[in-house]
């Protein structure tokens, strides 16, 4: 018989919203059941199973004394020894984040096309809540851009990364930010499907400006290949930008960022992007990137619906300032934002997810459900992904977060097993 663990007393962050003194029981890699923990001046909800819901008609019926007994996980059969049970009173429990959009972490960059690198990303930000994460590129010439893809394919497959996106080098040149101009191309769909095989059926996104030729012919092949078309880096306008989306894009790459402003007499690809309910934005919430006023005029545009936050990180995150590759170029950080040793523009982030929550929620006024949907909901959505991680429910992979009052991080559980093991008082 597997472990459980059973999670008590946390505010639990479910999709109907905020479970007061929550219940949470894991059997091994999954979520057994959801509910609420009896209080002397209450019942308990009913504790939702993969198996039953109880009806709350019948649960006004039940004497207190017997609805406790009603646990239907069985509880009362297990072995004591294979049981454990943490009292997260004062904490919050929220689903395990799901970042579309990093390119490394700890020192390390997916773009080494290395396994011991990628990997070492991959821990830096699961010990920060990422859960589920999609590893990004950087352009580069397309044969070692595909020699990347195929390395990262092995990881995706045995289950470290949940999928390739690729960021370049379809891009535009005045908008490339930190993407070295000499590598950059316009978007031949023969060779945006190099990339694809490469990833031997791995890629779930690809970053580009629709604007370069050959643009919406990729967009539609991509939207045909089932990999998500992102419009990033680009210099097109609002027009362009909406024929890009009618042809199958869905992503708007870190909006606001690397394209051109929202203007009053010329709206861009911003006002395309944000008005269209097929588009799901991402939003690097660091306060680098986006001004929190910006960021909550996107979430009141758009809805809390359709905002997925990312990192964008590369392998700065998770340690100090200093000197760092970020593909064929070098980044320096200094107070913990990250840029171009040449030029100065801003290369990516340092920013772990839990970072990003916290700042949603005391400082950016975010309610704690909305922050929740772009950091899990919405970006497991988008990867279609929504039947396995990305909320609190029965029969979900046992992928969670646990925070204290301040919402800063003190456990990460992943498929059932502690990565940051909290310890409550």
């Amino acid at each position: 018989m597997s472990k459980r663990t059973v999670l008590t007393g946390a505010r639990v962050v479910v999709p109907e919203g905020v479970r007061e003194n929550g219940r949470l029981t894991v059997e091994g890699r999954t979520l057994a059941a959801v509910g609420s923990t009896r209080t002397p001046d209450s019942a308990p909800a009913p504790e939702l199973t993969g198996q039953q819901t109880l009806d709350p008609t019948e649960r006004e019926t039940l004497d207190p004394t017997e609805q406790e007994t009603l646990d239907p996980t069985e509880q009362e059969t297990l072995d004591p020894t294979e049981q454990e049970t943490l009292d997260l009173t004062g904490h919050w429990i929220v689903p395990g984040f799901v970042d579309i959009h990093v390119h490394g972490g700890g020192g390390a960059s997916f773009s080494a096309g290395s396994h011991e690198e990628s990997l070492r990303a991959v821990e830096t930000h699961r010990r920060h809540g990422t859960t589920t994460m999609v590893a990004s590129t950087v352009s580069g010439d397309l044969d070692e851009l595909s020699r990347q893809a195929g390395s990262l394919s092995e990881l995706v497959e045995q289950g470290d990364l949940a999928g390739i996106h690729f960021e370049g080098p379809f891009i535009s040149c005045q908008r490339r930010g930190a993407h070295e101009e000499s590598l950059l191309r316009d978007p031949d769909p023969g060779d945006v499907r190099k990339l694809l095989d490469g990833a031997r059926g791995r890629a779930v996104m690809m970053t580009l400006a629709p604007e370069r030729p050959g643009g919406l012919d990729s967009v539609r092949l991509l939207a045909d290949s089932g990999v998500i078309a992102a419009v990033g880096h680009t210099d097109g306008g609002y027009e362009g930008t909406r024929e890009a989306i009618d042809a199958g894009a869905t992503v708007a790459t870190h909006l606001f960022n690397a394209m051109p402003p929202l203007g009053h007499r010329q709206p861009g690809p911003v006002a395309a992007l944000l008005e269209d309910e097929r588009v799901t934005v991402e939003l690097i919430n660091d306060g680098t990137h986006l001004h929190p006023a910006v960021l909550r005029l996107a979430f009141e545009s758009a809805g809390a619906s359709r905002v997925a936050f990312i990192t964008d990180a590369m392998g700065a995150a998770g340690m100090g300032d200093g000197r760092y590759p970020l593909g064929n170029l070098e980044v320096e950080v200094r107070e913990g934002v990250a840029r171009l040793v040449e030029g100065g523009s801003i290369a990516g982030s340092t920013l772990t997810l839990d970072q990003a929550f916290k700042r949603a929620v005391t400082i950016d006024g975010l309610p704690v459900p909305d922050a929740v949907a772009a950091l899990s909901a919405n970006p497991a959505r988008l990867l279609g992904m929504a039947g396995s991680v990305g909320s609190l429910e029965p029969g979900k992979l046992a992928d969670l977060v646990v925070l204290d009052e301040e919402f800063t991080l003190v456990g990460v559980m992943r498929q059932g097993s502690w990565e940051v093991r909290p310890h409550p008082r």
